[in-house]
């Protein structure tokens, strides 16, 4: 076995490796660029070594570094984690070259494989469904325009090296082709130094489910159930569970069996993934067709982790040295449910726009071990896989997640309830987050029920998100809780010495207007009173506090409702259950003055083109004194690796031009103003 590994990544994926690794007893090597210097990772490592400045092409992804770092200090094995440039071919034959162990596949299973257009060859020829498309080079938009009219619309723009949603464009038209081609070659080579792009007909009503794989290099390969990844958005997955809803186990065989003779074609070994698209529409279970194979760990690993019982990370050394995988196919358990949501840095109240910054407070939910594999737990468990920690800072360099929040419980509906509630007690203040948007999706009825495709997010918020609707109940339960914690206020406030005059006792009867509706709220030694309806809550709340656990919410008054509490303006911010809702408290006798207080007027913006993120100004389309329609594009910022097209609100003429390609800009920083 290895005495030393180097994990040649950052960010969670790093810390999960290093975890495993120390369990098994071997010693652990961290890298890091400058913007990494104090990260958990690095910390965590027995020894680390800078790469170099901020910007992943100075640093991670320069894989000579990496292989310098591993002979200064002695490791015997890298691993790649979830990629960079460390999984690619020729980093693996120089790890060959240099008597590095790669944790990974062969160098010739990941060319084979990296290559989408390649990989489809292989895997028709391995007896595998494809999407029916053009796998040939495109060398012109006009050529792409007659390609995609052949295949016949709607169709998909790939770039043939892309991954992780980058380098995708969906086209319905002619018109969508004409303008997304480019840009989905620039996308590719910018992310991956490929700007080749192949087209495949776009399966409607599309689920993503994906066939976990694990080979050793003995000729044993296994599939170890499979994930379902269809919640997205922009490509890029939200949520992940395992098994999935909709597969049956005559699909699951089928599809593994598909999968393994894929991996056997390419003599794979390691953990890959083969990613399938599947028709939401077809219920024979046979209409699923090979998207490209991962020839890596995949982020949504731990899902298949906690219905398996198995450590892929344990797995992926163990075979890297040489061993068995020492079980077969039938050996493979499938226990309970898993359901993976992942918290990124992005605000979804404004169009899910990138967010960085410094981590003020992060505070995850309590977390406990998870059920070996075979049964014999019933309580619902809580993980979290993480790489941060307070007062880190979330950076423009790389990838938006913060963290990976995992439960597991017997059925899926209980791993549905234990999501809600450990997101409820996620405390996450700095950076936008998408934690409400999160909640929403897992009590949104259709996802409950499973009916789930690629485009869920696209169609059930249309108009963006704006926090999950509260129904009556909750409303009421924070209107007794923002009146509950002004009581506590109030008589906070009382007990300072040196007053004037006698002490007065805080006010019983309280106005609290949520979501513009008005609660009449008493609280009493004798409990709270809401809209003249008792509440049998049980609360605590001490000034200061930041979470409310109200004990007795719901219908049947058997619900543990976490509530996230701040002092706001006149009362209180309170978040629970995928939504913020602002509650102005104020004594029932000074409630009815406000109605004389005049509506501050939002100012109008619309004449500026205003930077929505921090980002890169990689292109401005236009100069001062150019007339504009609405709608039009006006200039492209990147952030983290994605372009963003900033379009006019209205019709008019540039006044004057305050930013130039090149410029890094701020959140709200003004590009341009029109007359």
């Amino acid at each position: 076995m290895f005495k030393k590994i180097l994990v040649a990544n950052r960010g969670e994926i790093a810390c999960r490796v290093m975890r495993t690794a120390k369990a098994m007893g071997i010693k652990t090597v961290a890298v890091y660029s400058d913007a990494d210097a104090r990260a958990p990772h690095v910390l965590m490592a027995d020894e680390s070594v800078r790469l170099g400045p901020a910007p992943a092409a100075e640093s991670y992804l320069k894989a000579e570094l990496i292989l310098l770092a591993a002979k200064e200090t002695g490791a015997d094995c890298i691993h790649p984690g979830y990629g960079f440039l460390s999984e690619r071919e020729s980093f693996a034959l120089a790890c060959a070259e240099a008597g590095i162990a790669f944790v990974g596949p062969p160098p010739k299973a990941i060319a084979a494989m990296g290559d989408k257009i390649e990989s489809k060859k292989l895997a028709k020829a391995a007896g595998v469904n494809v999407v029916p498309g053009y796998l040939g080079e495109i060398d012109s938009t006009d050529h792409a325009v007659e390609i995609a009219g052949g295949i016949g619309y709607p169709v998909m723009m790939k770039a043939s090296a892309g991954g992780g949603g980058k380098g995708m464009r969906l086209a319905y038209s002619e018109q969508d082709v004409r303008e997304g081609f480019e840009a989905t070659k620039r996308e590719g080579l910018a992310s991956f130094g490929d700007d080749r792009v192949f087209i495949e007909k776009f399966i409607e009503s599309p689920r993503h489910i994906e066939i976990q794989l694990i080979g050793d290099q003995h000729g044993n390969i296994v599939y170890l159930n499979e994930r379902e990844c269809s919640i997205q958005r922009r490509h890029q997955k939200v949520v992940e569970e395992a098994p999935s809803p909709f597969v049956t186990p005559k699909m699951r065989k089928a599809m593994g069996e598909q999968a393994v003779a894929l991996a056997q074609a390419v003599g794979y070994f390691s953990a890959g993934t083969v990613e399938l698209i599947v028709s939401g529409a077809d219920t024979t279970g046979e209409g699923f067709y090979f998207l490209e194979m991962n020839t890596r760990l995949q982020v949504e690993h731990p899902v298949t982790e906690e219905i398996t019982g198995l450590d892929l990370v344990e797995l992926m050394i163990r075979v890297a040295a040489g061993e068995p995988l020492g079980f077969g196919q039938d050996e493979v358990k499938l226990n309970g449910w898993s359901i993976e949501n992942r918290v990124y840095a992005e605000d979804p109240y404004r169009g899910f726009l990138p967010s960085i910054g410094r981590l003020v407070r992060y505070n995850p939910p309590e977390t406990s071990p998870l059920p070996p594999a075979g049964g014999g737990a019933e309580e619902p468990r809580i993980r979290v896989d993480d790489g941060v920690r307070e007062g880190g800072e979330v950076s423009m360099f790389y990838d938006p997640m913060i963290a990976k929040l995992i439960t597991w419980a017997p059925t899926r509906d209980g791993a549905i309830a234990a999501q809600i509630a450990a997101l409820d007690a996620f405390e996450l203040d700095g950076p936008g987050n998408n934690i409400d948007f999160l909640s929403a999706i897992m009590q949104h009825p259709r996802f409950q029920s499973g009916a789930l495709t690629t485009g869920f997010i696209a169609e059930e918020y249309p108009d963006g998100f704006h926090g999950a609707p509260a129904d009556a109940e909750l409303l009421k339960t924070l209107a007794a809780v923002a009146a509950f914690a002004a009581t506590a206020e109030a008589d906070r406030a009382r007990r300072i010495d040196g007053q004037l005059g006698r002490r007065l006792r805080p006010p019983a009867d309280w106005s609290v207007t949520i979501d513009k509706t008005d609660h009449a709220v008493t609280v009493s030694t004798d409990g709270i009173m809401v809209d003249r309806e008792d509440l049998d809550l049980a609360l605590e709340y001490t000034p200061g506090d930041r979470m409310v656990v109200a004990d007795g919410h719901g219908v049947d008054g058997d619900e543990h409702l976490t509530i996230r509490i701040a002092k706001a303006r006149a009362g209180f911010k309170l978040t629970a259950r995928g939504a913020s809702h602002v509650a102005r408290v104020l004594p029932a006798r000074v409630a009815p003055y406000t109605a004389h207080l005049i509506e501050k007027v939002a100012p109008d913006l619309s004449k500026f083109l205003i930077c929505p993120m921090p980002g890169l100004l990689v292109r401005l389309d236009v100069a001062a004194g150019d007339k504009v329609e609405a709608g039009q594009a006006l200039a492209v910022v990147e952030a983290m690796k994605m372009e963003n097209i900033l379009r006019a609100e209205k019709t008019g003429t540039v006044k004057s031009v305050a930013a130039k390609t090149g410029d890094s800009l701020a959140v709200d920083q003004v590009i341009l103003e029109l007359d």
